[in-house]
């Protein structure tokens, strides 16, 4: 009987552990999953305040003054991207730190200063461009 028991309480015990591996790999597969949608969610978050930025980028006028009613639109565009931008290095693959900080850098120049006889696009386009691309492979 000594022996009947010691394999029951072995066939239990190995249950136990396949059953506590399962659980732990479930909880890994939930984790991951509510990382990555949370990430993408921070992604989205930037590319919304990028497109706003962009916005009030193209409505910019020849001349402007602190306090006048574009710059009450430019102020708050810029703020959110800066904070949507630090959630991207908070919360993302470190591989889309770098072009998340240029095209972000790029949107704040374009807001901020003349475009040198360049559109607007031709400046914007190859930093939103390999954003996007980073994006995609961080996300997937």
């Amino acid at each position: 009987m000594a022996v009947g028991g010691a394999l029951t309480y072995l066939t239990q015990r190995t249950t136990q552990r396949a059953a506590d591996r399962a659980e732990e790999q479930r909880r890994a597969a939930t984790l991951a999953e509510e990382r990555r949608g949370e990430q993408i969610r921070t992604v989205l978050e930037f590319v919304r305040f990028a497109l706003e930025t962009e916005g009030v980028a193209h409505a910019r006028p020849p001349q402007w003054e602190v306090g006048d009613e574009w710059y009450r639109t430019a102020r708050p565009a810029i703020d959110g991207l800066r904070i949507a931008e630090n959630g991207v290095h908070l919360l993302c693959a470190s591989g889309l730190h770098a072009p998340t900080t240029a095209y972000a850098r790029a949107l704040n120049q374009a807001v901020w200063q003349e475009g040198a006889g360049t559109s607007l696009a031709e400046r914007l386009e190859p930093f939103k461009a390999e954003f996007l691309a980073a994006a995609r492979r961080s996300l997937s």
